[in-house]
């Protein structure tokens, strides 16, 4: 039974939420480069760089070569410098396992690991060379990181079960095959010129007609064989290999995963280097949790509690519609801390109900009393109360446009907005983002920059809609605070909601109905 006194998540309409401390919480996160939490030296100036970043929740690493440098003895000092440094500065925490893979190598495995090659096998990849990559079909490799973080997770529950810091872990990093399409150990061979394991057949049986099409093309190709290798079930190829990989890394780290669970079950949760469009063979993680091998991985690894992608690829909006099926919550736990980066979380959470968002190498950002992201963050962090309440009602919208995609339009109860690039007659916005949350059939807030709203209504009345107010204004602790009303040229004289694109702003409408 699920501990709902930790952190955990938690379904309220059609979003699941993180709960902290018996609330819905939204993660406005950072995560730090690689190796900035491995020195409490480095960390001491950074937390006040988070919190002017109006940062809530930060990303750090905890490398397993640090953990436990001799076999069997662990050191918790690093884990310890962390937690008590961001309950400090109020802040939560997010652990990065960097266990037997980071960016898909075992760069940050101990020392011990390395050196007895032999007990912890590599896979041999094409032209005989060996890797510096775990095999996943070795025992030895998932046992010794199992045990590893069995016993920070063990730690964790100690130092910080009654404040809650620590609220959720991210297991591993970004794992797959870059060098080669599939593990070709002895293990391996053997392992993909056998059977399919019932339990992942299973599976896509039940969820035949949500399957992806890659695998299910590639399924129906051969039969929709209920049994057989996978060549026979998937046929030949670098697609099954990558069938098989992903069941491989999904089982391995769903292995690695109950371990930790069960000295703390904290939510838990897989990233993904995403394949660019233009990438070929070698230029993408084979096996990763991507959306074409997503089924395989919900099969594999039942005790992770969902994917996520870090999102450096074009089509920001596609990643986040893929990263959402079969009731898989949105969480970004990387992407670019630059405008574009602080433009695109507004539509993470307004469109997706995202559990919450993490640009990359946040420490690095200069001058972070000014930067995008602190200006979103600062604006978002007012809204929080209204946007939890309303995550998974269909009251909220998201807004990502530019001159590529200048608009669409948003139905509720009573209107369609039609959302545009905001215009004057001198200049068109290039971007526009934000969001939206319908309060009422007639009363709505919205924040952002660059776009504009009209409003038409869709139900028997009056044929007309106009703005019967719109208010710019501030929340504190939940509490609209009025500023200027926005009735003149701000809204076009009455005919247009408008965000303008000289900065953020959060606005309050209200509209009414005419003939």
């Amino acid at each position: 039974m699920q501990d709902t006194t930790i952190p955990h998540l938690r379904k309220q309409g059609n979003a699941l939420q993180l709960i902290v401390d018996g609330k819905p919480f939204l993660i406005l996160g950072g995560e730090l480069h690689n190796s900035s939490a491995s020195s409490m030296a480095y960390m001491a100036p950074i937390w006040e760089r988070m919190l002017a970043l109006n940062i809530n929740t930060v990303l750090a690493p905890i490398s397993w070569e640090l953990l436990e440098p001799e076999e069997g003895m662990f050191d918790f000092t690093l884990v310890d410098a962390l937690i008590q440094d961001a309950r400090t500065h109020n802040l939560r925490l997010i652990l990065l396992w960097f266990g037997s893979w980071k960016n898909g190598t075992s760069s940050y495995v101990p020392g011990w690991v390395k050196q007895d090659y032999h007990r912890f096998p590599r896979i041999p990849i094409r032209d005989g060379r060996s890797a510096e990559v775990l095999s996943t079909l070795a025992e030895a490799n998932w046992q010794a990181d199992a045990a590893a973080f069995a016993a920070l997770m063990q730690h964790i529950r100690t130092v910080d079960n009654t404040h809650h810091t620590v609220i959720m872990i991210q297991v591993e990093n970004e794992v797959g095959i870059q060098s080669d399409s599939r593990d070709r150990t002895p293990a391996a061979n053997d392992a993909f010129a056998g059977q399919v394991p019932q339990e992942l057949m299973e599976q896509l049986k039940e969820h035949q007609n949500e399957l992806a099409p890659e695998v299910l093309q590639s399924w129906m190709a051969h039969g929709l064989k209920a049994s057989g290798t996978w060549e026979e079930t998937f046929g030949s190829g670098p697609d099954t290999d990558e069938f098989f990989m992903a069941w491989t890394y999904a089982r391995y780290i769903d292995a690695v995963t109950l371990a930790g669970k069960n000295q703390y079950a904290l939510p838990m949760f897989v990233n993904t280097w995403l394949r660019h469009p233009t990438n070929k063979m070698g230029d993408w993680l084979h096996g990763s949790s991507l959306p074409y091998v997503f089924d395989i991985w919900l099969a594999g690894a039942p005790h992770i509690d969902f994917l996520t992608p870090d999102i450096y690829v074009p089509n920001f909006s596609e990643w986040c519609e893929r990263y959402t099926r079969r009731g898989n919550p949105l969480f970004i736990p990387e992407m670019f801390p630059d405008v574009s980066g602080a433009r695109n979380i507004f539509y993470a959470i307004g469109q997706h109900n995202a559990i919450g968002t993490s640009p990359f190498a946040v420490d690095g950002i200069e001058q972070p009393e000014t930067a995008p992201l602190s200006q979103t963050y600062a604006s978002l962090k007012q809204l929080t109360p209204l946007i939890l309440e309303h995550q998974g009602r269909n009251v909220t919208i998201g807004v990502l446009l530019d001159k590529n995609h200048s608009g669409f339009t948003w139905r509720t109860e009573q209107f369609e907005l039609n959302i545009t690039l905001d215009s004057t007659w001198r200049t068109t916005a290039e971007n526009g983002y934000g969001l939206i949350i319908a309060l009422s059939p007639d009363t709505f807030i919205g924040v952002g920059s660059g776009f504009g709203i009209s409003f038409k209504p869709i139900t028997p009345g009056p044929a007309l809609a106009g703005l019967r107010s719109v208010d710019e204004g501030t929340y504190d602790a939940g509490k609209w605070l009025p500023g200027r009303r926005l009735n003149g040229d701000e809204t076009d004289q009455g005919h247009k909601w408008r965000f303008s694109p000289l900065g953020i702003s959060i606005q309050r409408c209200t509209v009414y109905r005419y003939e």
